[in-house]
């Protein structure tokens, strides 16, 4: 398992094998959360297959599925 240090101000956290530093506070900030970081993560969320989630898409589609979109109509 990989070692973790806390910085000395308390502020941070260094992982020594991949040499990174990370400032706590910005994570908050949302530095490491903007618009396509969180889109980037969630593809790969997305696309990540294990037993569970093959259950519960099964266990929906016995359910009907996902609900379709209902397209509004546009009168002239």
């Amino acid at each position: 398992m990989g070692k973790i240090e806390i910085t000395p101000a308390g502020w941070g956290l260094h992982f020594p094998r991949l040499d990174v530093d990370v400032y706590v506070p910005a994570l908050f900030e949302g530095i490491y959360g903007s618009k396509a970081w969180m889109k980037q993560a969630a593809s790969v969320a997305g696309s990540t297959r294990s037993a569970a989630k093959s259950a519960a898409a099964r266990a929906n589609g016995k359910k009907g599925g996902r609900p379709r979109k209902i397209q509004e109509e546009v009168h002239a």
